[in-house]
């Protein structure tokens, strides 16, 4: 199959699995359930590509590899942690906001949108399936493997601590400034762009991947500007007591020393 024909192919499977949420999510009256398929969208563009290479390169396993990995550990925790909760309160109050015409609009604005996110972050990836090139496996790739092993490891670890801490009765009405939320407040985000930096890394060493650095780049943006960090924290920082000192004292993204010693009974019913 050509180069142009594999991206076609990618392309139509990233939004007609999406149209194929959006009419569950319609029955369902649910449009939250688009979040668990972010993950494993990735993986399935990725093993898509991959399945369709005329001459599937080491590295290209290598890539589908980390990327599976990513996405289940993503897609499973989201859907293990929406379980039998109601809608996403972004999308209730969108719902709210629009009225009748809110189907129609979330398929725009949710699930094609999010369709052509995953198409274009997960490029790096396809690139790699469509021209390999020849370099065998080197110094880079495991860098990049370095990067999105750390990457993972903050993503879990983050979640876990963070599940944990709010599965516990005696810590409601505290702050999770433990573990590795005392050097970050956000360490699964943070985890979240350092492993799209080692996926890219990897795909750099092949003749076309330099180019998708816009994909990390787009990855982080989305993280650090819009749907991640400032969605979570601007209603946190108006509405909970204690929040902006956590603000204060703690590192935004990258993680560091707090800037003084966390104080964990400081009140603030967490909500991430």
């Amino acid at each position: 199959m050509s180069p142009g024909s594999t991206l076609l192919a990618t392309a139509g499977f990233a939004l007609g699995a999406m149209f194929v949420l959006w009419l569950v999510s319609v029955v369902r009256r649910r449009a939250s359930i688009v979040d668990a398929w972010w993950g494993p969208g990735f993986a399935g563009i990725a093993a898509l590509a991959f399945t369709l290479a005329p001459d599937p390169s080491a590295r290209a396993a290598l890539l589908l590899v980390m990327a599976t990995l990513w996405a289940l550990r993503l897609g499973g925790y989201l859907l293990w942690r929406n379980w039998g909760h109601g809608e996403d309160p972004r999308y209730a109050r969108m719902r709210r906001h629009h009225g009748a015409r809110f189907p129609l609009v979330s398929l725009f604005t949710v699930f094609a949108l999010q369709g052509a996110l995953q198409w274009a972050i997960s490029l790096p990836l396809q690139v790699t399936m469509i021209w390999p090139g020849t370099a065998p496996l080197g110094l880079l790739d495991a860098i990049g493997v370095g990067v999105f092993a750390v990457g993972l490891f903050f993503e879990t670890v983050g979640d876990l601590q963070l599940a944990r801490f709010k599965s516990d009765p005696t810590q409601r009405g505290r702050v999770m400034d433990r573990g590795l939320w005392r050097f970050t407040r956000h360490p699964n985000y943070f985890g979240d762009c350092l492993a799209w930096w080692g996926l890219w890394i990897v795909a750099a060493t092949t003749p076309a991947g330099p180019l998708t650095i816009f994909a990390p780049v787009l990855m982080t943006f989305l993280l650090m500007r819009v749907s991640g960090v400032p969605m979570l924290e601007r209603g946190l920082a108006k509405s909970r007591p204690g929040y902006r000192e956590y603000i204060e004292r703690t590192p935004g993204f990258v993680p560091w020393f707090p800037k003084r010693a966390s104080d964990s009974s400081r009140p603030l019913e967490d909500s991430r």
